[in-house]
């Protein structure tokens, strides 16, 4: 990451927590991290699922030993609020893109919304769209799109666990969709406008939970950056790196078994057959996450996200 211009260099430091920022419109992901990073002087960091710049939301952005739950959270589930616009299908597939397709709404109720949306929940197979950071031969499609190149892309298994109509007005549709990893939401709202005969696109996207964090208090970047002079306040707001881990079973080890895990040893204790657990000290400490074997009584460390030294504990 590149000082700003006018800025000294930061005096970087090592943090370990899960800071939930509501990630403005208009900025990458990437973007945001960075300029969250710079807020905190953090060593490193990194964010659980990206958001798109046109989406705002739950963005969990991970600090330190933190990063290693980051692809733990990649599998979870989400839930959006999204406005489906109607009428128009666009070449990104949300607001931002030209208007590729104009097509008549025809009169629908709620009862004929709902109908539709229901036929959407349930398992299936979603071909991601172009506009997408997934690649293609080494090249992200969305790359591709900009130089009017389509590929074939393989469908995706996906479920959507719930698409409620919140409200509406006119063309405007407001819903909240609960859905699993690998999900496209402009997608599901071309899909969705299609089956009600018409075009649609996205008019706006904001992720509201993510995985553990369900609807959880966010704050947001203009806060943050105004309140960097006070570390103290800032690090007061980061979660422990264990709360993206609270339906994950616990062992707890004695000192001995504890300096053996530390060391990335297995040692045998008892808990739950075939489990991935959270690992913590006789303290309390969280140690990380191992895996119990299929008779339960022999646990081998995964991710240790203590720093080991003899004084090891989370700095957040």
């Amino acid at each position: 990451m590149g000082v700003p211009v006018g800025r000294p260099a930061p005096r970087w430091r090592d943090i370990d927590g899960i800071l939930l920022l509501d990630k403005p419109e208009g900025l990458t992901s990437n973007a945001a991290l960075q300029r969250l990073r710079w807020v905190y002087r953090a060593r490193k960091a990194g964010h659980t699922g990206s958001l798109d710049p046109l989406a705002s939301g739950l963005l969990p952005v991970c600090f330190g030993q933190a990063t290693k739950v980051c692809g733990l959270l990649l599998d979870a589930n989400k839930v959006y609020r999204v406005t489906i616009v109607l009428g128009a299908r666009t070449t990104t597939g949300d607001r931002e893109g030209a208007v590729a397709e104009q097509l008549p709404v025809p009169a629908l109720d709620e009862e004929t919304i709902r109908r539709v949306a229901a036929g959407f929940l349930g398992e299936s197979e979603q071909v991601p769209p172009m506009y997408s950071a997934l690649k293609h031969q080494g090249q992200r499609l969305y790359q591709l799109a900009r130089k009017g190149i389509e590929v074939e892309r393989p469908a995706r298994r996906i479920t959507v666990h719930r698409m409620e109509l919140m409200g509406s007005e006119g063309h405007h549709l407001h819903f909240e969709i609960e859905c699993s990893k690998g999900t496209y939401v402009r997608s599901l709202a071309e899909d969705f406008a299609r089956a009600c005969g018409t075009a649609g696109h996205v008019g706006s996207l904001r992720r509201l939970s993510l995985g553990p964090f369900e609807r959880p208090k966010m704050h947001a970047l203009a806060d943050l950056e105004q309140t960097a002079a006070l570390p103290a306040e800032l690090d007061a707001l980061l979660l422990p790196v264990d709360a993206a881990l609270p339906g994950m079973p616990v062992v707890t080890l004695g000192l001995a078994e504890q300096a053996c895990v530390l060391q990335g040893q297995a040692v045998f204790v008892t808990g739950p057959g075939s489990a991935r657990v959270r690992m913590y000290g006789e303290a309390g400490q969280f140690l990380g996450t191992g895996r119990m074997t299929a008779e339960g009584r022999r646990l081998a460390p995964e991710r240790i996200m203590v720093d080991i030294a003899p004084a090891a504990g989370n700095q957040a």
